[in-house]
């Protein structure tokens, strides 16, 4: 059984697409079966990339359109894919979100041009999978979706596939890259889909905590946060370090006092999934996905007023800090996220398409 994986987008490794084919493909070649071969589509300079037991092939522009060779299965492992499948193959196309959909910056026109592109995608697979029951549903009702298998299977957890130990008491971050005092946390691209700018007035409420924006900034959005935060007085009290590795983000999970997830557009929500890891209390929007993620053990924000945000704050943490459990749930709760189980869900697929 002849396997390709289109994981092209590890070109953008801090990207949660870049995330997720780095970790669901280290699972899948660790509990590939013996009669099965990966070959992977990499960018440019990157075959080797996990390992020598899998084939590579590079993408390069000039075959944009065309992957090419002998294989039984071609899993297009984002919905965005450029690649057509092998001739022959039978095409598994996996679909984070449409948040698109959703975009204020988008035209009417461009959404449908998008939409119809999604579409011809969906038309030509043999199998669909999604990263949520949340995106299966948007799916069903924005897609025509052909009579073939249509399963969700939830990303795993990015922690279990760490090379750093949760079992230590303290992952040490890079000197000057975390605050000394309390500070609140989020993690991610740096888009007004994140809803961040809501995040700032809450500097006021909790005038001895400091709040860390993590992710890729190269969006105009992150320039208005800080201006913003300069207009209301924040602005020695905002960091925003930009994409960064993975020991630091751990230092951040580490030593922040809580996660703040007020997103408007989630497929999936990995940096929930990662808090809860380190069993830090998180707080999150209603909206998509994240009540999927977080469960009954998350707090949600029901409104994005102010002070309805910062009383939510105030008495999520002090109910965290009066329940000595509550951070072993959260850590339980992360667990339950495994790129063990997804890709063992995905070589049943496999293996049933190639047959």
């Amino acid at each position: 059984m002849t396997i390709l994986l289109d994981t092209e987008r590890l070109r953008d490794p801090f990207s949660g697409l870049g995330q997720f084919c780095q970790h669901l493909g280290e699972a899948l070649l660790q509990h590939r079966p013996a009669e099965a071969r990966l070959t992977f589509l990499v960018p440019r300079g990157q075959s080797g990339h996990f390992g020598p037991e899998a084939s590579y092939r590079e993408a390069r522009w000039w075959h944009r359109f065309r992957s090419g060779g002998d294989f039984a299965v071609y899993h297009a492992l984002h919905q965005d894919s450029a690649y057509a499948p092998p001739a022959g193959a039978k095409t598994i196309l996996t679909i984070h979100d449409l948040n698109f959909l959703e975009r204020a910056d988008y035209s009417e026109a461009k959404k449908a041009q998008r939409l119809a592109q999604l579409q011809r995608r969906v038309d030509r697979a043999a199998a669909i999978t999604t990263i949520s029951e949340y995106t299966a549903q948007v799916a069903r009702q924005q897609l025509r979706v052909p009579d073939v298998p249509l399963r969700v299977i939830y990303n795993g957890n990015p922690i279990q596939s760490s090379v750093f130990s949760l079992q230590s008491s303290v992952v040490s971050p890079p000197s000057g890259l975390v605050p000394d005092g309390p500070f609140f946390l989020s993690v991610g691209v740096i888009h007004p889909k994140k809803n961040l700018h809501t995040l700032l007035p809450l500097l006021e409420a909790f005038p001895d905590y400091q709040l860390v924006l993590a992710g890729p900034d190269g969006h105009d959005y992150a320039r208005h946060l800080r201006q913003e935060a300069d207009r209301l007085g924040f602005g020695d009290r905002l960091r925003m370090p930009g994409a960064v590795d993975e020991a630091t983000k751990l230092g951040l999970y580490e030593h922040c006092r809580a996660l703040l997830f007020p997103s408007l557009s989630e497929g999936f929500g990995l940096p929930v999934v990662e808090a809860m890891s380190f069993g830090k209390p998180v707080f999150l929007s209603r909206l998509t996905s994240l009540p999927e993620i977080g469960g009954a053990e998350a707090y949600y924000f029901d409104s994005f007023e102010p002070e309805d945000m910062a009383e939510v704050i105030f008495n999520g943490l002090a109910d965290f800090a009066a329940n000595p459990f509550r951070a072993d749930r959260l850590r339980r709760r992360a667990a339950t996220f495994s790129w063990e189980r997804a890709a063992t869900a995905y070589w049943q697929l496999y293996t049933e398409l190639a047959r």
